[in-house]
């Protein structure tokens, strides 16, 4: 999968931009704020419906401006064919609502648009999805199985929905009956949803421990372990959300369920992610990153494309050339960005150079060619 061209329009900084990217490495350059960022947000709105930075309201629209729009072309493989097809999906946003179309035709629901296209990001915050909350992890194995499991959709949508309803219910304090039809909903589309995300963390498995024994060796050997939202060794769902009803009532929302899953790493050679330190918790969510890009590719036949976000302040010199070896290898189109070429690019290295100064992309100076 690589991306042909990329039109955005007042997004922060700039007015209006186009960039026409290689298939293989992109790098872009500027000074800091100039708004290299910018550029893979743009990406990563088209595919996951906010930027990694945060919602849309917060800031991505350009001041003063009513909405963004982000235009992509890209080439990837059907599946189970070697032939490339042309894809296309455009998004207009006002922070509120949005009007989306993906190859000519309207969207009725954003996950169908992010669905499309499959972005990778590693950037500054990337380690939260170590060291923070449950909602990153849980959006994690969500994404990886929008595109590799064509059935998990409808799953997800419907689980949300019953959520929904059984929450708002809960708030209301509805009768027994009237929450029975939902609990019932709830578990129906629960248990398959809490299924494949399992299924899914364990095909993950092999990659993840490879790779982080790659970069983090002193992290030893390192397994990912899921976790269900509800006690599911002791009881199926509903019997567990028949159980919690009172407690839930009383909170005003589901306290178990699917919607409350994690995963966690176990480490062979420290207690637990509090003992590690910010690089190690950088190198283990980047093993996480890539094993869910091998395994998109193990399935479609072709690498998700990959942003890297500040990449020279993210990792040391050795680990930069680890990760961008691994990446030319594989074939994947790659973006980075930095304030000047990463040092752990090699020379050799066959790059597509940009630069970004006062909101306009445009060739680097020859001081940095």
């Amino acid at each position: 999968m690589h991306v042909t061209r990329l039109e955005l329009r007042r997004l922060r900084r700039f007015d209006e931009l186009r960039l026409d990217p290689a298939p293989g490495l992109n790098l872009i350059t500027g000074d800091n704020g100039a708004g290299k960022t910018s550029v893979l947000e743009a990406l990563h709105l088209m595919a996951y419906g906010r930027s990694f930075r945060g919602r849309v309201r917060d800031g991505l629209i350009q001041a003063g401006q009513p909405a963004l729009e982000v235009f992509v072309e890209w080439q990837e493989r059907a599946r189970g064919d070697t032939s490339l097809r042309g894809r296309r999906a455009g998004l207009r946003h006002t922070g509120q609502d949005w009007v989306g179309r993906l190859d000519g035709n309207p969207v009725p629901q954003l996950g169908d648009l992010c669905a499309a296209l499959a972005v990778v990001t590693f950037e500054p915050g990337t380690h939260a999805l170590i060291t923070g909350g449950g909602d990153s992890r849980r959006r994690y194995l969500d994404w990886g199985l929008f595109h590799v499991e064509q059935d998990f959709l409808p799953i997800w949508r419907r689980y949300a929905r019953a959520l929904k309803q059984r929450n708002a219910l809960l708030k209301a304090r509805a009768r027994d009956a009237q929450l029975d039809a939902w609990d019932r909903e709830l578990a129906e589309a629960g248990e398959p949803l809490d299924r494949y995300r399992e299924r899914y963390l364990e095909q993950l498995q092999p990659r993840f421990s490879g790779l982080l024994s790659d970069l983090a060796p002193g992290l030893g050997d390192s397994r990912m372990e899921y976790q269900s939202g509800w006690r599911r060794d002791e009881m199926p769902l509903a019997d567990a959300l028949l159980v919690a009803r009172e407690r839930d009532l009383s909170a005003g929302y589901s306290t178990v369920g699917p919607h409350r899953a994690d995963w966690r790493i176990v480490f062979g050679a420290i207690p637990g992610r509090e003992a590690l330190s910010r690089g190690q918790a950088k190198l283990t969510a980047l093993a996480a990153l890539f094993a869910q890009a091998e395994h998109h590719e193990a399935v479609h036949g072709e690498w998700p494309v990959v942003c890297l976000d500040d990449l020279a302040s993210e990792l040391d010199r050795h680990h930069q050339a680890r990760v961008l070896e691994r990446l030319e290898a594989c074939g994947a189109q790659v973006f980075i960005t930095g304030t000047e070429r990463p040092p752990g690019l090699t020379p050799a290295a066959a790059i597509n150079r940009f630069h970004v100064e006062h909101g306009v992309l445009g060739q680097p100076p020859d001081h940095t060619a």
